[in-house]
């Protein structure tokens, strides 16, 4: 029985195993509960999952769509697909909650798959090692564990994102946050929220200590001066389908701190200015720069609130780092940023972009503001087809690179000297201040500058 399935990169492989899955699964002639329950318990969940699989990849296409839909609504579209998910699975021997639970769970699949595998381009071993980690972080590591005991119970798995500025924290925040389980109303041909809806992000650096409070928990009209209406804090607007991210945890107060402890391990928290408890259902993903390891030791940031947040701790990886282990990763990067910026693919957009890069910083740039950096990079270049990072981002890109070429084994004695050279020359301005530092003559360290620099 050919079929005409909507998988998206699925490919021809994919294609040939339906066709013989739906050879397969049609001579079984399996519909019913009867027809399931005649089968060995091992046999019968190897056919389940069959039909699962077969079911999931009939309506990916629909799913797509509805992903789309509401990404450029940013609310609630119908999705009335739903119901004939729901008949098919009920054909085969599902009632029509488990029916309805799989067809919020398909839906979860495609999204996660939409913004984990889509939405973070490279396929460097970091970059696909990240995606991993976001898909476990999502689903665990079996998928099957998760539908069975997990799906409505993530709110107690917390976060933390490390890695360098601009590295794509947010974007891996995004990811976790949009791809929650949420369930399928069939009475209304709907799922019961957008998942547009479902993520809230707050930067905690940008409010002082006397309004952080307010900006989490929101406060109640007249609570302080200057209150002058009731707000919702982020708390408040996290749906229970849905997430928080605290972005840049690591620069709170102690004080701060606490009653962030208090609301994860409680659950409920209080708004300024009022006596009534709420209830958080949601998850919580935080994210910061620094290294927690010395803000810890350091007494800046509890150990008891560090164990409350690490249920899993991904690392994000720095562009420097992806290009060295995946040189084309920079074209691909620049398809999908030129793509993003523009609203449509451009191959000569693209290769403008190379050749400017090429021309500007050179493969040995180390991006010490990483993809954010490579996007404002874009950005100007369509503008004035050239960009020239500075001279302060040329002096850490130098750091960037001795950093990054000690921690990865890579660099020899020479190489590593040449750029401690540099650093210094830039820093001093001449080569005999450098000379009289590193106790070396005067010919040698401008050798070593002009070779770190590209000009040797």
């Amino acid at each position: 029985m050919a079929r005409s399935y909507a998988a998206p990169g699925g490919g021809p492989d994919l294609d040939r195993v339906l066709e013989h899955l739906d050879a397969r699964l049609g001579a079984l002639e399996v519909r019913g509960a009867e027809k399931l329950s005649v089968f060995a318990p091992g046999d019968r969940a190897l056919l389940e999952n069959g039909i699962l699989f077969q079911v999931f990849h009939k309506y990916a296409g629909a799913l797509d769509e509805l992903i789309l839909r509401q990404v450029r609504a940013g609310a609630l579209t119908p999705a009335a697909f739903g119901r004939r998910m729901m008949a098919d699975l009920a054909a085969c021997g599902w009632d029509a909650a488990s029916a309805a639970r799989f067809v919020g769970i398909f839906f979860q699949m495609r999204r996660a798959f939409f913004f984990i595998e889509r939405g973070l381009t490279g396929q460097s071993p970091s970059m696909r090692k990240l995606r991993e980690s976001l898909w476990n972080n999502v689903f665990t590591h079996d998928v099957r564990v998760y539908e069975r005991y997990l799906s409505t119970k993530m709110e107690d798995f917390s976060t933390i994102l490390l890695g360098e500025t601009g590295s794509g924290k947010g974007t891996a925040a995004a990811a976790i946050g949009r791809s929650a389980f949420i369930p399928f109303d069939a009475s209304k041909d709907r799922f019961v929220e957008s998942f547009t809806r479902a993520f809230v992000t707050i930067n905690l650096s940008q409010y002082p200590e006397s309004l952080i409070e307010s900006e989490l928990f929101g406060h109640r009209k007249g609570a302080f001066t200057g209150a002058i209406e009731t707000h919702e804090g982020a708390f408040e607007r996290c749906s229970p389908h849905g997430a928080i991210f605290l972005d840049e945890i690591g620069e709170v107060s102690v004080p701060v701190q606490i009653k962030l402890l208090d609301v994860l391990q409680e659950r409920r928290y209080t708004p300024v200015g009022s006596h009534e408890s709420k209830r958080f259902e949601g998850r919580v993903i935080a994210a910061t720069n620094r290294s927690l390891a010395d803000r810890r030791e350091a007494g800046a940031f509890r150990d008891d609130f560090y164990y409350r947040l690490c249920s899993d701790v991904i690392e994000v990886p720095p562009l420097r780092l992806r290009l060295a282990e995946r040189p084309e990763e920079m074209n691909e990067l620049l398809e999908h940023l030129v793509e993003r910026i523009v609203g449509e693919k451009s191959d000569e957009l693209a290769a403008i972009a190379q050749t400017a890069i090429a021309a500007g910083v050179g493969q040995s740039y180390a991006w010490p503001g990483n993809v954010r950096e490579l996007e404002q990079a874009v950005r100007r270049i369509l503008m004035t087809a050239a960009y020239d990072p500075g001279p302060h981002a040329a002096a850490r890109d130098l750091g960037d690179r001795l950093l990054s070429s000690i921690e990865q084994g890579t660099a020899d004695a020479h190489e590593v000297l040449a750029m401690y050279c540099a650093l210094l020359h830039r820093r001093h301005g001449t080569y005999e201040e450098v000379a009289r530092r590193t106790k070396l003559d005067r010919r040698t360290v401008k050798k070593y500058v002009l070779e770190a620099t590209g000009r040797g």
